[in-house]
This record gives structure tokens, C-alpha cells and sequence, in this order.
């Protein structure tokens, strides 16, 4: 029987969770869900001097706007817990010391004055096979020095001990065999003073010990994978070692480098999944949800940031992902972020989803702007305005009218044309509404242009004043369809409105 699958998501709850973060999210569940597998949500808390309060539940009200579930996380437990590493934190101390009980590590006593020392005084330094000896630590002292050192509780901590001269190689999923020389390696720090372990030790023994078969994580991860393989080697697992996956960088939309949220304020775009306040500036950078994505849309478009199924396909629904998404279609070189297309992505998915599993969100939008709004005539105004909304964002302006008469007119278009004649013809167009409140929006269509013959007006002089008096502005869907929604009573009052703006 084959191993089950079983891959992680592993932040660090230090902020805002981007683009790419979500993209790993997204490739690590389809993988685990095509196969029948499991998703982990891992907390990677051990550097608590970065720990933001607040991010932990930021990452999982991420997730659920997604609709993505993991099977094991902080919340929903699992039968490898706990799954925050700060939770976990004995768990590591007897592997880093394995590790220099077998020579594959050792203590460093050295102070941060003493590093600093040796950084102004070497250019490049590296804590390394070349400095290594000239430094304080197990390497360099005797055996009765180090003793006494640690009799004495003086601090230090546990490094990873890099061997020299040694070529190390892995097959990427996606990147074909990839190889590092371990001379460009420095001896990375497993565990701290403080007995918190580095992201280093504690992501090799948490997969590890939670049986975790594929890693996905971006290149950038890539310089790190000599020492993680290494870890692996020198705990005795390497036969137990999962498969790696280093994904394509997200870049910035001129594609010189990988997308920050800087570019997200330069640009006036979303970089983040949903809004993320940083409780101690007080900035906000802007979130997909709230810049009025729906999260099938935001999903399509990060499946679509690095991979394809070969056939030009562009609009896939969760299902479809589930079944075409493969690694052998993840392309190995940076995607290029481009706003315009996620919004062709939002505007697409906002035509073809089905109105009533996004209403709630078009409802408190526009509550929040101030409108009240009844859930039966929302319903219709969403199915009538959906074609002309590229964000949620869009229906304050496309429906808002639905719910409350025009504050201001767009006069240039008909103050110039307006006359005592085109008064007359829509005080009468006002008493026919309110006396043919059983017509059928073409019913009051073929009234409306029998009345304009009548009056000896082409329909197209009197037809834009008409939705200006509806709407304020030459814009929206047929205005007998407006006129059948807000109802004749409120139409012909806003007529009455309306001619009174004209002739101002």
C-alpha cells in the first residue's frame, strides 16, 4: 500500500498573507486533494520577536474565505499535534543535541559583540568552515574549556556543522535536479540561546515527525535546501525524506522582481489575500476580499500565476482545478502579476456564479454605503447589473440607484435640449406610469414611444432624459427594466425630480 499524501502549509504569523503564500496554500490542496490526502495548517512561531498578534487568526479567516479547510491545524487538532511550533518547543532540544553528540554540530559560545567584531573586520563573513576555528565555540576550544563554559550557564547556542568540499543534489518536482555546494554555506544556527529552535531544525523535525510527503514552498526556499537535506541525512531519515517543490516567484508586473506589498501601494492594487492592519503602524495594505474579489475568482487566478493545463483553458472552477491541476504543467520561471487580467478573472466569475451565493457580500456593501436594501429586489438588481460589474465593489455605483433616488444629474447631456414641450410630454409620462402599474417592462416600452410619437419626438430625445431623471447619470440596463424594480409610483416621482434639476 502506497504512503498517503500528506503536505503543509507552513506560516510564519508575522503579517499579511500574500500572493504567493496563497499560491502554496492553493497547490498544496489540490496536490493533497487529488490524491485523496491531507492538508496541514502548521503555526511556524518559534522566532517570537517577529510574532504579531492578530496574524495567527488573519491566516485562518484567509483560508475560510477561500473555502480551503486543512484537515489538521492549531484549531482543528489532529494526531500530530500540537501544530504550533511554539507549542513544540522540548520536542527539538534532543534532536539539536543528537546532532552534536554525532559531530554534525556544535555549541558556539561567541557574543553578539564579538560577531559584530568579526563582521567590520571580514568582509563577507560567514560563520563557516572558514572562520570557524578562529571563533569561540566547541570546534575551537578543548573539551574541559567547553565544560566549564556550559557548567557555567554561559549562552550559546547549537550550530549546524556544514562539511566542506561537498556537492549536495535533490530532484525538484519542478525544477528537475538541482545542486549546491556546500563551500557557499555558511553553519546556520539550529538552536537558539534561548532553547527556541531556528526555522531550520524545527521544519526538518515537524515534517518529519508529521509524516509530511511533499514540501511546496517558493524558490526563494531554494539556498536553504542544503541544510535541510543535510538535516535530514544526519537525524537518520533520509530515506523518510519527503519530495520537494520549489515554485515560481510571483513578480512584479513589469517582471523585475518578486511582487511586495509596496508595489501593492505603488500601484493601487492588492497584494494580500484579505485586508492586513499592522496593530502597530496602523498601515493597512489592501486585500483581494475587500477590493470586491470573489474568492473563486481569486483562486482561479493564483492557479493560473505559474500553471496551465496545456489547453489555453482560462476559467476553472474548484472541481476542474481538482482534477487538471498537475506539477508537470507548474512552470519554473516567475509569473507575472497583472492586475487587469484578475479583474477579467472577478468580472468573468461575477457573470457565470450564481447570484445568491454572493449576495450577502453585495448586501453589506452596500449597507455599508449607506443604502437599505431589501434581499427580494437585490436579488433581481444583481441578475439585471452583474454583466457591467468587473469588482463587488461595482454594484454600489451599478444598483445604488435601485435603492435610493439620484442625489446629482449628469445636466450636460439634457440641459441644453430641455424644453417646455419635453416638461409636458414627461408630466405626462409620470400620471401613465402611476395609472399602468400592471404593464410589463415592454408594455411601458411600446406606451413610452407611442406617447413620444404622440408628442412628436424621436425616442432617442426623450429616452436619455428619462434615464437620467432614473439613475442620474447615461448609464445602466434598460430603463423600463429599472422603472419595473423601483416600482411607477417611485419612478414618476423621480421624474417629477428630475424635471425640477432640468429646469434649474
Amino acid at each position: 500500500m502506497s504512503q498517503k499524501i500528506r503536505v503543509r502549509f507552513a506560516p510564519s504569523p508575522t503579517g499579511g498573507l500574500h500572493l504567493g503564500g496563497m499560491r502554496t496554500v492553493l497547490y498544496n490542496y489540490l496536490f493533497a486533494k487529488q490524491a485523496g490526502g491531507d492538508f496541514i495548517l502548521r503555526i511556524e512561531d518559534t522566532d517570537q520577536t517577529r510574532f504579531v498578534p492578530g496574524a495567527e487568526d488573519y491566516i485562518n479567516n484567509c483560508l475560510q474565505w477561500c473555502g480551503i479547510e486543512p484537515d489538521e491545524s492549531p484549531q482543528k487538532g489532529g494526531p500530530y499535534g500540537p501544530y504550533r511550533q511554539s507549542e513544540r518547543k522540548d520536542l527539538y532540544r534532543g534532536y539539536a543535541d543528537q546532532l552534536v553528540k554525532d559531530g554534525y554540530a556544535y555549541y558556539a559560545f561567541d557574543t553578539p559583540q564579538e560577531l559584530d567584531a568579526m563582521r567590520r573586520d571580514i568582509p563577507n563573513f560567514q560563520y563557516g568552515h572558514e572562520h570557524r576555528m578562529q571563533l569561540r565555540n566547541s570546534l575551537s576550544l578543548s573539551a574541559h574549556e567547553v565544560d566549564e563554559l556550559l557548567a557555567a550557564n554561559v549562552p550559546y547556542v547549537i550550530r549546524l556543522r556544514m562539511p566542506e568540499d561537498e556537492t549536495i543534489s535533490f530532484k525538484d518536482l519542478i525544477r528537475g535536479y538541482v545542486s549546491f555546494d556546500t563551500q557557499l554555506s555558511d553553519d546556520k544556527v539550529l538552536l537558539k540561546a534561548d532553547g527556541m529552535p531556528t526555522y531550520h531544525l524545527a521544519v526538518v523535525v515537524d515534517d518529519h515527525l508529521m509524516k509530511i510527503t511533499h514540501i511546496f514552498r517558493g524558490e526563494e526556499w531554494l539556498p536553504s535546501s542544503p541544510v535541510h537535506l543535510l538535516l535530514w541525512r544526519y537525524l537518520g531519515w533520509e530515506n523518510e525524506m519527503p519530495e520537494w517543490a520549489h515554485l515560481p516567484l510571483i513578480l512584479k508586473p513589469n517582471g523585475n522582481g518578486k511582487l511586495s506589498k509596496r508595489d501593492g501601494a505603488k500601484f493601487g492594487f492588492p497584494v494580500y489575500a484579505m485586508n492586513w492592519t499592522d496593530p502597530e503602524t496602523g498601515e493597512t495594505v489592501a486585500g483581494f476580499k475587500e477590493s470586491g474579489f470573489l474568492p473563486g475568482a481569486f483562486l482561479n487566478m493564483l492557479a493560473l500565476m505559474g500553471w496551465n493545463d496545456g489547453t489555453g483553458q482560462e476559467l476553472f472552477s474548484r472541481d476542474e482545478l481538482l482534477k487538471k491541476f498537475s506539477l508537470a504543467r507548474v512552470n519554473n520561471s516567475g509569473a507575472r502579476f497583472d492586475f487587469e487580467k484578475a479583474k477579467w478573472f472577478n468580472a468573468e466569475w461575477i457573470k457565470y456564479t450564481d447570484t445568491k451565493s454572493f449576495m450577502p457580500q453585495v448586501k453589506e456593501l452596500m449597507q455599508q454605503a449607506g443604502y437599505t436594501v431589501d434581499d427580494a429586489r437585490l436579488e433581481q438588481v444583481i441578475e439585471l447589473v452583474k454583466d457591467r460589474c468587473t469588482l463587488l465593489t461595482d454594484f454600489i455605483d451599478q444598483a445604488a440607484y435601485f435603492f435610493e433616488a439620484p442625489r446629482e444629474y449628469d445636466l450636460k447631456a439634457v440641459k441644453a435640449k430641455w424644453t417646455p414641450e419635453k416638461e409636458l410630454f414627461f408630466k405626462t409620462l409620470a400620471q401613465q406610469l402611476v395609472l399602468n402599474k400592471t404593464f410589463t417592462s415592454q408594455q411601458l416600452e411600446e406606451a413610452f414611444k407611442a406617447l413620444a410619437e404622440a408628442a412628436g419626438f424621436k425616442i432617442g430625445e426623450v429616452m436619455l432624459p428619462y434615464r437620467i431623471m432614473l439613475v442620474g447619470g447615461k448609464f445602466g440596463p434598460a430603463v423600463f427594466d429599472i422603472t419595473k424594480i423601483i416600482g411607477e409610483e417611485e419612478a414618476a416621482a423621480r421624474i417629477e425630480k428630475g424635471i425640477e434639476a432640468f429646469k434649474s
